[in-house]
């Protein structure tokens, strides 16, 4: 009998391993040498606090729950009733497929038509597969409509530096600016502000004790590797976030408590645009009518 996120499917390699759900393809589990490298969740709970959601066609929010496409105004679900929004996209609870699975690795599929607010069909995978570094996490999203289809694509990790209390904690973003919003309804107001001489520029690292976030930062620059990296750290290691370019933004929430564990969580969030982008336009990526978007992420132990 499966519980609210469907069945629990389990991958491993070597002394990796990690539970993905068939509801929503959540990560609710990865760890190395019985190690915690994201918070995780029962396998009869619902994700706490959106814990390793795939955000696909757009994630954080849409304001008002609406928007317009090519001079029609789309009326979304408001999912987020409290702020009036529709907030991460429209695959969280549906029923993913298994579309390959073999050692270390697991890919899921589902596919969407048009709905409430979304007129272009699509179909999107999410694969998990581990790896001598990490989890690596691959997104597609390929349109099965007739018209271009904007989009984007998020994920919602709480990455874990293993046992270590987030509080005793170093955050370092590869972010260079910040999204202003509105603090009663978390929509954008502006344009990216820097964080130059800001308590937000996170690029040096900064002690994560009583900071509190629930922050989109823009501008996540790729090191010489060509890949964008964020990181929670300790004097023992700790834990890595990396996204390819594409993923040029990213949220950042530290909530007070995450169910079922002592202290607090912190969510890092890739993006690859920002809240509200389907009414901004910002970084919206658009794919033709057959064509395929491939994206990708992941999780890295950290050892010094």
């Amino acid at each position: 009998m499966s519980g609210p996120t469907g069945e629990q499917i389990e991958i491993a390699r070597g002394d990796a391993r990690a539970v993905v759900t068939t509801v929503g393809a959540s990560l609710r589990a990865f760890e190395v040498a019985g190690v915690p490298y994201v918070e995780t969740f029962g396998a009869n709970e619902k994700p706490p606090l959106g814990a390793g959601g795939v955000l696909v066609p757009w994630p954080n929010r849409v304001g008002g729950a609406s928007w317009s496409h090519a001079g029609v105004r789309q009326e979304l679900e408001v999912t987020e009733p409290k702020r009036g929004n529709a907030i991460h996209g429209l695959v969280r609870r549906e029923h993913w497929t298994v579309a390959e699975e073999a050692e270390g690795l697991l890919t899921l599929a589902v596919e969407i038509g048009e709905t409430q607010g979304w007129p272009f069909p699509f179909r999107t995978s999410v694969g998990y597969e581990l790896g001598q570094d990490g989890l690596t996490v691959t997104h597609t999203v390929h349109n099965i409509g007739g018209e271009e289809m904007p989009f984007g694509v998020g994920t919602h990790p709480y990455p874990r530096p293993g046992e270590v209390d987030v509080d005793d904690c170093v955050l370092t973003l590869a972010a260079s600016m910040v999204l202003p919003v509105d603090q009663e309804t978390m929509v954008p107001t502006g344009k990216p502000l820097s964080v130059d001489g800001t308590e937000l520029d996170f690029r040096g690292g900064r002690p994560l004790r009583a900071v509190e976030l629930d922050t989109a930062f823009g501008g996540c620059e790729p090191g010489d590797d060509g890949l964008i990296r964020h990181s929670v750290t300790h004097d023992g290691g700790g834990v890595e976030v990396w996204a390819e370019p594409c993923f040029a933004w990213v949220q950042v929430f530290t909530p007070p408590e995450f169910p079922g564990k002592a202290g607090r969580a912190v969510a890092i969030e890739p993006m690859t645009c920002p809240p509200d982008a389907l009414n901004s336009g910002t970084d919206l990526i658009t794919v033709a009518p057959g064509e395929t978007w491939t994206g990708r992420w992941g999780i890295r132990p950290l050892h010094r």
